[in-house]
């Protein structure tokens, strides 16, 4: 069976570094973005460039039908999904009292119910052949919590849930449902908390005293998605944090 993979969020950061590595690993990749368009092109070009065989597609994965939509145009150009990466998502340095309605449904909406859009949409061939790998990408809040993060760490808590529950479930058809938790990862979404809260955050937070590249992320993936009799688990990718 052709290996095909969806990398949801896949422009920029942990994303862009899982489609990289896959593809140049023989995985036929789909690039999926909803915003940087600039940065999916250019990262489908350099990998094209190289050989590889990649494609990107505009999505919201919030966005059920538009997600069904992206599925059918992979079936098309590569075949059925046999590896999906749920990295899409959204956060915000936030405190509880502040969060609205608004984005509390809309970081759920992306963060989770990607997850479940997504899942939805490739498990049917999944099923039919009694294999398939999906890999959701959680992190180290999810299990630790974080001030000024609630939103954010409560769907990646609900994650953990989401793929040891469905990893129980379709572990009789084949099917593997694993989970990584990055740690502190020099991307642009923690950039926002400032150079010196990561300063020390990698000095104080991290045993091996540095952020994680984006690059070991998708190491982790990699081995999730070749090792055959895991399912159920959850990696830490973080340096060893602390709290």
């Amino acid at each position: 069976m052709e290996k095909v993979a969806l990398v949801t969020g896949s422009s920029r950061g942990i994303g862009a570094a899982t489609a990289a590595l896959l593809a140049r690993r023989g995985w036929a990749v789909c690039i999926n973005y909803i915003e940087r368009r600039d940065k999916a092109l250019a990262l489908e070009a350099a990998l094209k460039d190289a050989g590889c065989r990649v494609m990107s597609v505009q999505a919201d994965v919030s966005d059920r039908g538009a997600v069904q939509e992206m599925v059918r145009r992979i079936e098309s150009c590569f075949g059925p999904v046999t590896l999906l990466v749920n990295n899409a998502g959204v956060a915000k340095q936030q405190q509880f009292q502040d969060i609205t309605p608004e984005y509390w449904q809309r970081i759920f909406d992306v963060n989770l119910g990607g997850c479940f859009n997504t899942t939805q949409a490739v498990l049917g061939h999944m099923l039919h052949a009694h294999a398939g790998c999906i890999i959701n990408v959680s992190s180290i809040w999810g299990s630790h919590g974080a001030s000024c993060e609630t939103a954010y760490a409560a769907t990646k808590h609900a994650i953990i849930g989401l793929s040891r529950s469905l990893a129980a479930e379709l572990a009789p058809t084949g099917i593997r449902v694993n989970c990584i938790a990055p740690g502190v990862i020099d991307t642009d979404m923690v950039k926002v908390l400032g150079d010196e809260t990561l300063d020390m955050l990698a000095r104080d937070a991290v045993p091996l005293g540095r952020l994680g590249r984006p690059e070991e992320i998708a190491e982790g993936i990699l081995y999730l998605a070749g090792a055959e009799y895991v399912t159920g688990q959850v990696l830490g990718v973080d340096g060893g944090f602390i709290i």
